[in-house]
């Protein structure tokens, strides 16, 4: 079998895995979330344009994944959906606030306008506080294991998306903007900005299903090396790529002068740097066996995507 081959087969075997997860993912967040007929209607309409607007559903992909890599008894997509849930309204949120004027004034997000430019600033800086309430209330409905008591599972998604984790990296991001940075100052970005909800989404997924300290030490390894791939990849798309291609703005990263991996390396460097974090990634799962396979092939898919 040559490499495109097996390339081919690769991405048959993930389809297979990430479509009905997918559409679970989807309908799950449809009944959750109120309806547009629910007072005040601008901000439930707000809420549910942005979040049904389509996306990768990445974050709440890998908490299936790593729930079903780590159970050992049941319906682990059952169980992790809650999960995968708030995972996915904690994203949105930051994805809304991310696109705003005082932030990184976007006017394109999963190939539609933002959601500030359909509903105005005060509603979407609204939605995003809604998502992030409400990825909390979703995660109420999780049930306990014998490890991992509710208070964990919050206290985990809080410090993620708290000042030292999600915030930090964007405090960073903004400051760091038209600044000379070196590869330490980038890597603190992407660590918090982008790796610390693919952890988080990896921990919680996995402690769902009641996972080992040793599994959870793996994915969170995993994890942050799968992160850092991610944004790199992320980075040189936004200099190589069309916005029809990517479905949100392009180029942006050069005109507001951000710090990236390409910056500082180079887009070669920064490449063979993806490589190398996605190998790391790769070893990580080796105590999963095969049970591993379809977080190894999303960190190849990540890795080898063009939007």
């Amino acid at each position: 079998m040559n490499q495109n081959t097996m390339n081919q087969s690769l991405g048959s075997s993930l389809s297979l895995f990430v479509i009905p997860r997918k559409k679970r993912v989807n309908a799950a967040l449809r009944q959750a979330l109120p309806s547009v007929k629910t007072k005040p209607t601008t901000i439930h309409r707000a809420i549910r344009y942005s979040l049904l607007a389509g996306g990768k559903r990445l974050r709440p992909l890998l908490c299936l994944a790593a729930a079903e890599a780590c159970s050992s008894k049941g319906d682990p997509l059952e169980v992790a959906m809650p999960v995968a849930c708030a995972l996915e309204c904690l994203h949105t949120y930051s994805l809304i606030h991310d696109d705003l004027p005082s932030m990184d004034d976007d006017d394109l997000r999963r190939g539609k306008p933002t959601c500030h430019h359909v509903f105005g600033e005060g509603i979407a800086i609204l939605a995003g506080d809604a998502l992030l309430t409400w990825s909390f209330e979703l995660l109420t409905k999780v049930k306990p294991t014998k490890r991992y008591p509710l208070h964990v599972f919050f206290k985990e998604m809080t410090h993620a998306a708290g000042s030292q984790q999600l915030i930090a990296g964007q405090v960073a991001d903004l400051e760091a903007e038209g600044k000379k940075c070196n590869r330490a100052d980038i890597s603190f970005i992407h660590q918090r900005k982008t790796a610390a909800l693919i952890i988080l989404s990896l921990r919680l997924g996995a402690m769902s299903v009641n996972a080992t300290s040793q599994q959870l030490n793996a994915l969170t390894s995993f994890g942050a090396a799968l992160g850092l791939a991610y944004q790199i990849v992320d980075d040189i798309l936004d200099e190589t790529q069309p916005r029809e291609q990517l479905g949100k703005s392009s180029g942006k990263d050069i005109i507001a002068q951000k710090a990236t991996y390409p910056s500082v390396m180079g887009l070669s460097a920064a490449l063979h740097e993806a490589k190398k974090q996605t190998n790391k990634a790769m070893m990580a799962l080796k105590p999963f066996g095969k049970k591993g396979i379809m977080l190894e092939l999303f960190a190849r898919e990540l890795l080898e995507r063009t939007k």
